[in-house]
């Protein structure tokens, strides 16, 4: 069983959890997620199943889309809603002012991982020492905001709409945007709405989950160019080996001529070599 599942992951589930629930109704144990979402988020988890998990860096490297809800006046030691209250103020923030706030957020930006994250330091999940009242220094991390929109706004709560990059955190954002303004801030809400080509219209509830849902691997590269090989670069192309292609320099989804999803491939100068095969080894 090879393919991907786009389920639409429920509120106080990990990502994890929603894996060995898959395990079970695919009956396959090759299963990996693209991308972790915290337990209070819903939304966008692409599943990949069988030899498609080959696929799951490319997904993880894949921008994404979220529509979080955002409270100033008010910190926490997770940066969120869920966890313990450190200072609390009263906010009524112009909407012009968190306009002219959010302009600073956008593009490249560096931003500081926080402590109740699985990001390892000295062998330890930074979690995991937060949870014993430990603060590690973090190294601030560039990460990059596409688009960032305010939906609605009343002086204290509203909801954002953030397209960006791999790595954001976005109650951190939340937290950062509540620091730049002088009253602080916390994400109240999560929503993905979108993992690269993978949309919340995609998605399935868990509840309904099963193997005809699974949709091809190559979906997952609808948005490149698709290049078929003869049967010359045909024998090539399953050995592993560069073949020579008129297709100009770039990145290609690569066919079969009977129209079998080979692999992603890169061309140049005339020769295409493969970045990563998904047919089927015997």
């Amino acid at each position: 069983m090879t393919g991907i599942i786009i389920i639409n992951k429920p509120a106080d589930w990990t990502s994890h959890d929603v894996v060995a629930k898959l395990r079970g109704i695919l009956h396959e144990r090759r299963i990996g997620h693209g991308g972790t979402l915290d337990p209070m988020a819903t939304g966008v988890l692409p599943v990949f199943v069988g030899r498609a998990t080959r696929a799951v860096e490319f997904i993880e490297n894949a921008d994404k889309e979220y529509v979080c809800g955002i409270r100033l006046g008010v910190t926490t030691d997770t940066q969120d809603i869920t966890g313990n209250v450190l200072t609390e103020t009263e906010a009524d923030v112009p909407e012009g002012e968190l306009r002219k706030a959010l302009a600073g957020f956008t593009g490249e930006i560096s931003q500081i991982p926080p402590m109740y994250s699985a990001i390892k330091v000295n062998g330890k999940k930074l979690y995991q020492l937060a949870r014993k009242g430990v603060e590690v220094e973090r190294q601030p991390r560039v990460i990059t905001i596409h688009d960032l929109e305010l939906l609605d706004w009343d002086g204290r709560e509203g909801h954002l709409r953030v397209v960006c990059s791999k790595g954001t955190y976005i109650r951190t954002l939340c937290h950062d945007i509540g620091e730049i303004l002088g009253c602080g801030g916390v994400m109240t809400s999560l929503v993905r709405t979108r993992v690269g080509v993978y949309r919340a219209e995609d998605a399935a509830e868990l509840e309904d989950a099963s193997p005809d849902m699974l949709i091809p691997v190559d979906s997952v590269f609808a948005d490149l160019p698709a290049c078929c090989v003869g049967e010359s670069q045909l024998k090539k192309c399953l050995n592993g080996a560069e073949f020579k292609t008129d297709a100009p320099d770039g990145k290609y989804r690569v066919y079969g001529e009977d129209g079998r999803f080979l692999m992603l491939g890169e061309t140049k100068n005339g020769i295409m070599r493969t970045v990563k095969s998904f047919f089927e080894v015997s």
